[in-house]
């Protein structure tokens, strides 16, 4: 004998028929299933005989159910996800400061680290000052960024071909080489801070391209060669093929040799010294950046002479 009861099934209303007396299981319908009524317990026999409707109504529940959550799972993804690419990073400027002095001398000294910043590549170093004061972190952004980069690149794998090998003229081993790029007068700086990370960047398009040049010496020499250049006094030479000093036995000697050496790879002209009281520093020029401005320091008709 069977009895047949209404029930509400997803809302709807639908027959469903029970057969008496067989043992029954229960299913849990959640809450929601119900429209806001109160959680309801179904009696189904063994023999599985809920209507087949509503057993299709429950199916089709929950197939939409778990549809709609994860419709729902992949816009709120697709939103965040979108928000997170949209949200440049964290960048804050203050004021552009003018640092160095009118009349002196600043090394910008790459280390062969870049960053993506205004949309271009640029280099990262060091900014060497008159006073010998060094500003860690510095970017070059600007004109000749790219020719820095080039150029550095190039003295790098130089020093991968050469350091280490022998001098054939003193004997004495090769020593590592550093391009730097010296700015005559004062410098526009701005401190950035990216994601936490302060860096000072060179505002390199208001500065006078005559006032900027490029050079390489040995690299611990370098903030020497900064301070010598800010010292009254020193003068610009160039060496002799003749000279002796190829033949010192010391850095001094050897860096006549190699200079010249690296002059037949790239933009780079060598045998130049800056002369001091009791020393002198041996110096290449980069051809590709080469302010009129600072044309003393690679355009002399001044000859080294070491019993001088």
């Amino acid at each position: 004998m069977h009895h047949c009861l209404s029930s509400p099934c997803l809302g709807g209303w639908v027959n469903q028929c029970v057969v008496e007396h067989l043992p029954a299981t229960m299913i849990r319908v959640p809450r929601n299933a119900w429209r806001g009524q109160t959680q309801r317990v179904i009696p189904i026999s063994m023999r599985g005989l809920v209507g087949p409707q509503c057993l299709k109504g429950l199916f089709v529940w929950g197939v939409m159910g778990a549809l709609k959550y994860a419709v729902i799972g992949v816009v709120v993804a697709v939103v965040v996800a979108a928000a997170l690419v949209l949200i440049p990073p964290t960048l804050h400027r203050v004021a552009v400061q003018y640092v160095g002095l009118p009349s002196g001398y600043e090394a910008f000294v790459p280390n062969g680290q870049t960053i993506n910043y205004n949309g271009h590549t640029d280099p990262e170093g060091d900014l060497i000052l008159n006073n010998g004061t060094t500003i860690r972190d510095a970017i070059w952004d600007g004109q000749y960024a790219n020719t820095i980069n080039q150029n550095h690149d190039q003295m790098v794998q130089l020093n991968n071909q050469f350091v280490g090998k022998t001098d054939p003229v003193n004997n004495q081993q090769y020593v590592t080489l550093q391009d730097f790029y010296v700015i005559k007068g004062q410098v526009p700086v701005q401190q950035v801070t990216i994601n936490g990370q302060t860096y000072y960047v060179i505002e390199v398009d208001k500065i006078n391209p005559a006032n900027i040049a490029g050079f390489y010496t040995y690299d611990k020499w370098v903030p020497n060669f900064v301070a010598a250049m800010n010292t009254p006094g020193t003068t610009v030479a160039s060496i002799p093929g003749n000279s002796p000093v190829f033949t010192w036995t010391n850095t001094t000697g050897t860096l006549v040799y190699q200079t010249q050496l690296y002059g037949h790879y790239g933009p780079f002209a060598g045998r130049y010294v800056l002369v001091l009281p009791n020393k002198i520093i041996p110096y290449g020029a980069i051809g590709n950046i080469a302010g009129a401005s600072l044309s003393n320091f690679y355009s002399t008709n001044q000859i080294y002479n070491p019993s001088s």
